[in-house]
């Protein structure tokens, strides 16, 4: 074959496909325009808010002063990169009160007003005046929020601290992805992400269920890391002065028949053991039936308005105990 024909050959199976995929990606970008996935949506909040960090326990946090809409709602951030207020470091005469967590405690596809953190900081006001610091990142464990809280969190001098845990903490620090460009293209994530959903079917395994619980077995290098981060935070309470408490959020696909009801016990066991007060949420929403009323959407299981409202409302008390106004949960 001469070069010329090899070159025309080329020619036919490239321009055509490279056509196929720029009109693809126009047409999906029109139709996520007004459609909204899970998947793509996480690449697009990857892209436009969070930065490598120095720390490599950190590995990213949030873009200082910045904003997208993700999920059909606004995410602003401060100068220190939190989805809050501007407070000064320098503590006043209320009550500062600080919760580290992930997705959840940003409180992803809800609007800031809506969120726990803001409802529980509006009511718990109401009683004695406090404030609350959210340092909620999407996609971190509990390393990464021990680190965080270390790096940016402690100089605000909070009289208590509350770490959201969650099913997922137990995994190790995300690394960087390889080929974060690609995350700039709808159709890359778009159909990464059903290519993942269709594996899933077809996998003889649990999927998801399978994947949480174990990190949570014997020898996990996760939770054993997770351990460590959460004595560290347990010995800079004493240190430092301030209270330590932790709630565990439920994952939200099944709550009467509580999926993860066994890995929420080792974790309590845990904390109990190391004389950390704890409050599992799960028994809390064993009566609801329909859990997807629940979600942020159909393709996306993090808690949605009337979930952040109960989550308010069933951690308040335990949150304000150290007050002396609230009685004990």
């Amino acid at each position: 074959m001469s070069a010329r024909r090899f070159v025309e050959i080329l020619f036919l199976i490239f321009v055509p496909l490279a056509l196929f995929l720029i009109l693809s990606e126009l047409v999906l970008r029109v139709y996520l325009s007004s459609h909204m996935f899970y998947d793509v949506e996480m690449s697009r909040y990857a892209l436009a808010l969070k930065v490598d960090s120095p720390n490599p326990l950190i590995g990213h946090h949030h873009r200082p002063s910045s904003q997208a809409t993700l999920m059909g709602v606004s995410i602003r951030t401060n100068a220190d990169g939190f989805r809050d207020d501007e407070y000064p470091v320098a503590k006043g005469d209320r009550r500062r009160i600080m919760f580290l967590g992930d997705s959840l405690t940003l409180g992803w596809g809800v609007e800031k007003e809506q969120t726990f953190e803001h409802l529980l900081e509006a009511r718990l006001n109401a009683i004695t005046p406090t404030e609350i610091i959210n340092l909620g990142i999407g996609n971190y464990n509990t390393t990464q929020e021990l680190n965080l809280f270390i790096d940016k969190g402690a100089k605000y001098d909070p009289d208590q601290v509350v770490l959201f845990y969650f099913i997922n903490d137990a995994e190790p620090v995300p690394q960087k992805s390889r080929f974060p460009g690609l995350g700039n293209y709808r159709i890359v994530t778009f159909y990464w992400s059903r290519l993942k959903a269709l594996k899933a079917r077809l996998s003889d395994s649990t999927g998801f269920k399978e994947y949480y619980s174990g990190l949570y077995r014997e020898g996990s290098e996760g939770w054993a890391r997770s351990k460590a981060a959460l004595l560290q935070l347990k010995q800079l309470s004493r240190e430092q002065g301030f209270d330590l408490r932790v709630v565990l959020l439920p994952e939200f696909h099944e709550l009467v028949d509580y999926t993860f009801s066994k890995e929420h016990a080792i974790v309590t066991d845990f904390l109990r053991a190391n004389e950390i007060p704890v409050l599992d949420l799960a028994p809390k929403f064993r009566n609801e039936r329909e859990p997807q009323t629940l979600w942020v959407s159909m393709d996306d299981a993090h808690p949605n308005a009337r979930a952040h409202r109960l989550i308010a409302d069933y951690t308040i008390n335990f949150i304000g105990e150290t007050t002396g106004t609230w009685p004990a949960n």
